[in-house]
């Protein structure tokens, strides 16, 4: 048995340690916001949080994050108006929107860890994160009315 606790619940599985997060995620804990993108961590489609950190639920281990805290794009707000999502709302940042989940996921770890981001803290941090729609000057301009937001709160 696997013990870890995802959007604020206890959960205990009964899953092969090797399993990747994502898939335990997506297939037995039916959260599919969560996406599949590349399988080996480059795109960033499959962005979560442990332990508050951006991590890539595709080639992370479920042993790998026992007794650790998951927080998906489904926990991040549950009414879905973290200020990051509010933002990528206001802007229309998505076009197909596949890799918007782990967008959001990393540009929400990006403001925790550094709350009022230069462009080019945003670059650097949001850049493992891909968008085949090539929307990236929204996403910046969101992850900066986002940081904006959360200023006031």
């Amino acid at each position: 048995m696997i013990s870890l606790k995802v959007n604020g619940r206890d959960i205990s599985l009964d899953v092969d340690p090797d399993t990747p997060l994502l898939w335990v995620l997506r297939g037995v804990l039916d959260m599919t916001g969560t996406k599949f993108g590349c399988g080996i961590g480059m795109c960033g489609a499959c962005t979560v949080h442990v332990g508050g950190q951006a991590t890539r639920a595709c080639i992370t281990f479920v042993r790998d994050v026992e007794g650790a805290e998951v927080t998906t794009i489904e926990g991040l707000d549950p009414e879905g108006n973290h200020p990051v999502q509010e933002a990528w709302r206001d802007l229309r940042v998505p076009q197909c929107g596949y890799c918007q989940s782990g967008q959001i996921m990393q540009a929400a770890a990006l403001l925790k860890d550094i709350p009022a981001p230069s462009d080019d803290d945003i670059d650097a941090v949001m850049t493992g994160n891909l968008c085949r729609c090539m929307t990236y000057p929204r996403i910046r301009r969101a992850v900066r009315e986002a940081a904006n937001a959360m200023k006031g709160n």
